[in-house]
């Protein structure tokens, strides 16, 4: 035994972070019970981190529902731009895009063609992927994001109709 401790093989061990989100337990995939080959073991992984407020995850689906109450706080905000003051402030060739962009092609356009600053979900796609990604965890609403902490960068390529072209897709990944 003495051996072993010199070795540096004496591990710390602790129990595992499971959130008290109620909906923790219906995504599937995060911590799967009935079979250990098709989940990411989330709780042994969130045992060693559960996200940085300073990794962004473009979101590029139907838009953000910013009123989620698992997605507050957890939207990326624009540091270079102004909101509503109808200049680009960090000239990306989009006017107050403060938390993403609407390529759908309806409101204030851009260099590239139209669209506008209001990335909003008509349709839940978008929010529930975004949920599945960064969704507060342990703070006992709704569901749990892989990485609690990471900003959503919504991009709207799908209108709430669900249809989109892959023309607006390319401007949201290059986005």
């Amino acid at each position: 035994e003495a051996s072993v401790l010199r070795s540096g093989l004496n591990y710390i061990v602790s129990t595992q972070v499971v959130p008290n989100d109620p909906l923790f337990g219906s995504t599937w995939g995060m911590n799967n019970t009935t079979s250990q080959l098709n989940d990411i073991d989330a709780p042994q992984a969130w045992d060693i981190y559960t996200g940085d407020p300073n990794y962004r995850v473009a979101v590029i689906d139907t838009g953000i529902d910013f009123n989620h109450p698992d997605l507050q706080g957890n939207i990326w905000v624009n540091p270079g731009e102004i909101a509503n003051d109808g200049i680009d402030n960090d000239g990306n060739g989009y006017i107050d895009d403060v938390s993403g962009w609407d390529f759908t092609g309806t409101g204030l356009g851009t260099k590239y063609g139209t669209g506008d600053n209001n990335p909003q979900d008509g349709d839940g796609h978008g929010t529930h992927v975004a949920g599945t990604i960064a969704g507060k965890g342990n703070n006992g609403i709704g569901v749990t994001g892989v990485v609690w902490g990471a900003k959503i960068v919504p991009l709207k390529f799908l209108a709430d109709d669900g249809g989109g072209s892959t023309a607006n897709a390319i401007l949201a990944v290059d986005y």
